[in-house]
């Protein structure tokens, strides 16, 4: 797993790094709201993380079979989503505060997966066997769908529509950027599972189909509710 790990610190790296940059480039204000909103908000979006990544990548495993301990980016995302719009709704937040995170995000999944790709069968992260022309054999002699790589190209194409976006301070994008990737990175990675070996829960849908199916409602109820107030005299 050293691959893995080397990775997921060039990914945390870079994805800190991009964050700082877009802060001072047209993020500031955003970021100048999440640091007003204190510790308790800090507490509540890495709580929130934490817990749902480990909830459900752990789950997972165990669906599939597999005894052990495991992480998950989708878990993460929408354990951070609801510690952050709990907190919200106990002290009277409106609006999004995610903006500042939407190219870091995108960054840190793009970087991840190449190293869940390039770490192998032990990752747990490989697609199912499959005689498409761009199969890749990750050791053992069985072409599968590299699914890690399908992600990753689309989380680095919402990168490039993000800064695109950012850079043109696009008033939808800054009001609703953040809504507008949660469901990008649900609907692509819905699509993924359907080409991984994970362990079903409902016909051919495992776990991580409904925890995108969470992200997409998530995305619209957030879309219409921000629409609507914003489209309110």
């Amino acid at each position: 797993m050293l691959i893995h790990t080397i990775f997921d610190i060039l990914a945390a790296l870079c994805a800190l790094t991009l964050t700082a940059v877009v802060y001072r480039w047209r993020l500031a204000e955003a970021g100048e709201r999440i640091e007003r909103l204190g510790l308790a908000y800090a507490a509540a979006l890495v709580g929130g993380a934490v817990a749902g990544g480990y909830l459900f990548g752990t789950v997972n495993l165990w669906l599939t079979g597999i005894d052990g301990v495991g992480r998950s980016i989708a878990g993460a995302l929408i354990g951070a989503i609801a510690g952050v719009e709990t907190f919200k709704a106990m002290r009277g937040v409106r609006g999004s505060t995610g903006l500042l995170f939407v190219p870091a995000f995108c960054l840190s999944v793009a970087i991840g997966r190449i190293g869940c790709f390039l770490s192998g069968l032990e990752d747990q992260t490989h697609g199912s066997a499959t005689g498409v022309p761009w199969a890749h054999d990750y050791g053992d002699g069985v072409l599968r769908h590299p699914v890690q790589i399908y992600e990753a190209l689309a989380m680095a194409g919402f990168l490039v529509f993000a800064l695109v976006a950012i850079g043109r301070r696009d008033p939808v994008f800054m009001r609703q950027g953040f809504y507008l990737m949660a469901g990008w990175y649900g609907a692509q990675r819905f699509l993924w599972e359907f080409f991984k070996p994970y362990g079903p829960v409902l016909g051919p849908l495992n776990i991580f189909h409904f925890v995108c199916a969470g992200l997409l409602v998530y995305a619209f109820v957030m879309l219409h509710r921000s629409q609507r107030e914003y489209s309110s005299p």
